[in-house]
Parts: C-alpha cells; sequence; structure tokens
C-alpha cells in the first residue's frame, strides 16, 4: 500500500507538470461535449426560402407567412422571374423556393384546391427530404385555417420539385464531403509530421544552418505535398464518378482552382502545427483537433449549419471545408460557374495564405 502510494504521488506530481496532458484530460472532453451537444441537431430550420407569389392575393399572402412563422424557414427573397430562382439555388442563397400560382386564392374560395409548388436544392438528400416533409405539414395547416369546413388534406396540393438530385441519392451528397474531409485530414497529418520528425531526428538543425531563407523552405516543403494531395484528390474524384455515379457538371478548370487552393490551405495548416509541437504524437493529435473535427461536425458536411447556435455559425466561417464544400457541391453537381463563386474562392485563398504565412513567421522564429 505504501508503494502504491508512493507511486500515486509520484505519477500525480508529474501530471501537474505536464500542463499540455493535464489541459488534455480536462478540458477536451468538456470541448467535445460542447461540440456534440450544440452541432449535433438533426432538426433542421432556419431554411432560406424564396417566395414567387404570382397571386398577390390574402390568401396566398396567408400561405407565406405560415411557412415564415412555423419557424422552419426564412424568407430570404422575393423572385419575380425564373431566372432569378436559378442564380439564388445556385449561390446556396436559398435552399428552396415557394411559387403560388395565379389563381390560388380563387381557386380556394371556389373550394378547389389549389396547387403551389415547392422547388428543394437536392444536393442534400436529406435536408431535401426533411424540407419536403415540413412543407406538406404547413401547406395542410394553411388549409385548414384559410378553409375550416374543407379537408384539410386535399386543400392546398404541394408539388415537390427536386432539383440537382432528383432521385435524393444520398451518395450524391455524402461523396463531396467525404472528399473534403480526406483531403483535409490527409494534408494537415502529413505535412504536420513533416518538420516534426526531422525535429525529432535532429536533421532540422541542418536545414536551420543552410543558407535558405524561410520563405523558401516553406514553399519547398509544401510543394512536393501538394502535387501529391492533388493526385490523391484526382483518384478520389475519379472513383467517386466511376463508383458512385459522382456527375460532373461544371467547369474542370473550376474545380481545379478549388482543390489546389483548398489543399494550399490545409497544407499550410499542417506546417503551422509542425512549428508549434515537438513531437509527432502532438503533432497528429493537433492535427487531427484541428482537421477532423470542424470538417466533420461545422463545415455543412452532416449538420446544417444554418440550425447551429449563432456562435457556432461565427465559427464555421473560419473552417475552409464549409466553402470547399459549397464550391465542390456546386461545380460538380449544379455547374455552377466560376464567376457565382468566387466569394467561396476568395475565402480559400484568404485562408491558405493566413496559413503559409503564420507558419513562414513561426519558422522565423525558431531559426532567430
Amino acid at each position: 500500500m505504501t508503494r502504491a502510494l508512493a507511486v500515486y504521488r509520484k505519477e500525480l506530481r508529474q501530471i501537474s507538470r505536464d500542463r499540455r496532458t493535464l489541459t488534455t484530460i480536462i478540458f477536451v472532453p468538456a470541448f467535445f461535449l460542447l461540440l456534440y451537444g450544440y452541432a449535433l441537431n438533426w432538426d433542421i430550420r432556419h431554411i432560406a426560402l424564396a417566395v414567387q407569389d404570382r397571386d398577390a392575393t390574402p390568401e396566398s399572402r396567408a400561405l407565406v407567412s405560415a411557412f415564415v412563422n412555423s419557424g422552419y424557414f426564412d424568407r430570404v427573397a422575393d423572385v419575380y422571374a425564373p431566372e432569378e430562382l436559378d442564380r439564388l439555388l445556385d449561390l446556396n442563397r436559398a435552399r428552396a423556393a415557394l411559387v403560388i400560382p395565379e389563381g390560388f386564392g380563387r381557386d380556394l374560395a371556389a373550394g378547389r384546391a389549389p396547387q403551389v409548388q415547392m422547388i428543394i436544392d437536392g444536393d442534400n438528400a436529406n435536408t431535401a427530404t426533411t424540407v419536403m416533409g415540413y412543407a406538406g405539414n404547413i401547406a395542410r395547416g394553411a388549409g385548414a385555417a384559410l378553409a375550416p369546413g374543407s379537408v384539410p388534406a386535399a386543400l392546398i396540393a404541394v408539388e415537390p420539385r427536386i432539383w440537382y438530385n432528383p432521385e435524393l441519392r444520398s451518395t450524391l451528397f455524402l461523396v463531396p464531403g467525404l472528399i473534403a474531409y480526406i483531403l483535409m485530414i490527409t494534408a494537415v497529418i502529413s505535412t504536420a509530421l513533416s518538420i516534426v520528425r526531422e525535429k525529432e531526428s535532429g536533421t532540422i538543425e541542418q536545414v536551420r544552418m543552410a543558407p535558405i531563407d524561410t520563405f523558401s523552405f516553406v514553399v519547398g516543403k509544401s510543394i512536393p505535398y501538394f502535387f501529391i494531395s492533388l493526385a490523391s484528390a484526382g483518384l478520389i474524384i475519379g472513383a467517386a464518378m466511376l463508383l458512385f455515379g459522382l456527375p460532373m457538371r461544371g467547369n474542370w478548370l473550376a474545380l481545379l482552382l478549388a482543390l489546389s487552393l483548398f489543399i494550399a490551405g490545409a497544407l499550410g495548416t499542417g506546417l503551422l502545427i509542425s512549428t508549434v509541437a515537438d513531437t509527432q504524437q502532438v503533432a497528429f493529435q493537433a492535427a487531427m483537433l484541428t482537421s477532423f473535427l470542424p470538417t466533420l461536425m461545422l463545415s455543412g458536411f452532416i449538420f446544417p449549419i444554418s440550425s447551429m447556435p449563432h456562435a457556432l455559425q461565427v465559427i464555421t466561417y473560419g473552417v475552409p471545408a464549409r466553402y470547399f464544400l459549397i464550391a465542390l457541391r456546386g461545380i460538380v453537381l449544379k455547374g455552377t460557374p466560376l464567376q457565382l463563386l468566387w466569394p467561396q474562392m476568395l475565402a480559400l485563398s484568404i485562408y491558405a495564405l493566413a496559413m503559409l504565412a503564420l507558419a513562414a513567421v513561426r519558422l522565423a522564429r525558431e531559426r532567430h
């Protein structure tokens, strides 16, 4: 018992001196609980809704109010031309559109069942299915309120139209997310371990003594991994097209640009981690924390960002996979032209430049 107590005191003293381990044990579980607790939300709310009200009667406005007041839909735009609707869905500014035809109020007053159209962005099959269910329930409820004496189920008919993924194949939603997820993890981990490996073997000192500036060192370290990651991305996308029927409706050059910017940002993140970590184990853990969790939980890959609390939505703006997923799904599923994806390309460029610059600054400090 005395020996056990001695070992206990020694281990307690050792843990108290190792602040990194202590922080990991105490705070990481709490961080995971907060992240999973808030981000794991299967309810879908605040769905961006575009409205095309061709009837403009009190009845049609009441139907629109029923959608907005349900809490599931946010009215983001009033559409007057079909081209505007295409543009809103291509830019992801609207996830669904409610089209009310002319004569809606007249048909309702005459006891006929008017038909409204619900156009839904199908790049996320789960969200599209849920939106269809919400729309049917709200229309039935609105029909019962507008004509209490009629049969609610038959009063307003909703005709759903799914764009980009009419069969609601879940693979078309999951495969682009998996591409981003795999690329982010492999690129970050590979570069995070590269410099740390040299630290552990002692060869980093030879590099520091060599007549080479920090910028050249960062570029030289990044380029091989960049081309390897790009080749890996090509292999993954080719396999996704052959095995899972992933379409290519957009421009290949736009896809190459999006992949290049995303990979550059991931490599910069890995290099930055390698300048902070001293061992491969710490570098691996840091790489997993900064790439695995944000890409999986906060990118819109699985859980809709609009359903997350506001604080988490703000954090997602710092997750590069958020922008890459919009660009990737837009290019391959929707055929969105490059000029409409410039906000995502700009965000990926800023992230990549910031990560590479921070890594270069950290390396320069270490050398001096």
